[in-house]
């Protein structure tokens, strides 16, 4: 009986051996479908991220941190929103921390191992906020609310007088060096005034002429309003691509390599992939090569120039120039989101 059983247990080892190995297949392939890639992830392979942003959703599939700040006015005091399991804003904190008061936006963190994080935008050769010390205001953090992937979280509502910078970053590209800029933003809440950008600008906070700035801008150019995402390279707003009027969540997309030629995508962030401009050549007059200074402005103009209006929700920079396949491949993981909601004029 000891033999046979052993014989047995011999003839069903190659069995044991196909189920244990379909059981992992299995099981990764499950994994890998719980937790796919994000944006900075595609971003990775050729054009990393150096500043990545968002109030919805992490940008890295690794990426366990805190997205936001949010201050209290009541007292003063503030908290982090982090993350669900699943690598999505977990508001339920900041509806808890906020429920008896206002809560301000106050910081929003850089995801990229950089650690280029975002606060209220000091005063700029064009306006002073008026915040303390003529800082800009920061956004009310429960402005803008929306569903990604079926999850109740914030976006960023921006108004004239708010905006955010970073002076002292770290990695961006500077002196005519290759770049990437994507944001999901909204074709809804814009106006014609200067400036909803989001990307590189000057370093003291002032205009310093042609080609000093690299920053992605959506705005009106009609009105009705007819919007437009284009990139404000400083003292001009060049490539502009029409975006569907009253699309409440768009994604726009720009890329430039510094020396020659920039082009600027959008599309639908709920469905559907990208058009584009085609590589275009960088204007005369100064652009060529490009000046960067590699500061990061989200909201304004490079000197402060904060009259526009706009809805933010994810964003990032990248070193080096990506690809039409590559910003194709961050379009449809932007769809794969989920963004939806009654995105408000």
């Amino acid at each position: 009986m000891q033999l046979k059983s052993l014989l047995s247990f011999a003839n069903m080892l190659p069995l044991i051996a196909v189920l244990s190995a379909s059981t992992i297949s299995q099981t990764v392939a499950a994994s890998a479908q719980e937790d796919p890639p994000r944006p900075c992830d595609i971003f990775a392979s050729t054009t990393p991220c150096i500043a990545a942003y968002s109030t919805t959703r992490a940008l890295f599939r690794s990426y366990r941190g805190p997205l936001y700040e949010v201050t209290r006015r009541s007292d003063d005091t503030s908290i982090n929103v982090g993350l669900l399991s699943d690598g999505y804003a977990d508001a339920t904190g900041q509806n808890d921390f906020c429920a008896h008061s206002t809560c301000e936006i106050s910081k929003i963190y850089d995801q990229s191992p950089s650690h280029n994080d975002l606060t209220p935008a000091p005063p700029g050769g064009a306006m002073e906020g008026f915040g303390h010390l003529g800082f800009d205001f920061p956004a009310v953090a429960d402005a803008l609310p929306v569903t990604v992937h079926g999850h109740d979280v914030y976006g960023i509502a921006f108004s004239p007088g708010l905006g955010y910078r970073n002076d002292k970053a770290v990695g961006t590209a500077v002196n005519g060096q290759p770049e990437g800029v994507y944001m999901v933003t909204s074709a809804t809440h814009l106006n014609p005034r200067c400036c909803f950008d989001f990307g590189n600008a000057e370093t003291n906070d002032l205009d310093n002429n042609a080609g000093h700035m690299d920053a992605l801008n959506i705005r009106c150019i009609e009105t009705p309003c007819k919007p437009v995402a284009g990139l404000d390279m400083e003292n001009g707003i060049y490539g502009d691509l029409a975006v569907p009027p009253d699309s409440p969540f768009s994604t726009v997309m720009g890329v430039n390599d510094g020396q020659h030629s920039y082009a600027i995508y959008q599309g639908n962030a709920e469905s559907g992939g990208l058009t584009a401009t085609g590589m275009i050549p960088l204007p005369k007059g100064g652009y060529l090569p490009m000046k960067q200074e590699g500061a990061i402005i989200l909201g304004i103009g490079g000197d402060n120039s904060n009259h526009g209006r706009g809805y933010f929700f994810e964003g990032a920079m990248t070193k080096g120039m990506p690809s039409a396949m590559v910003l194709n491949a961050v379009q449809k993981n932007v769809v794969a989101a989920e963004y939806s909601g009654q995105v408000h004029r």
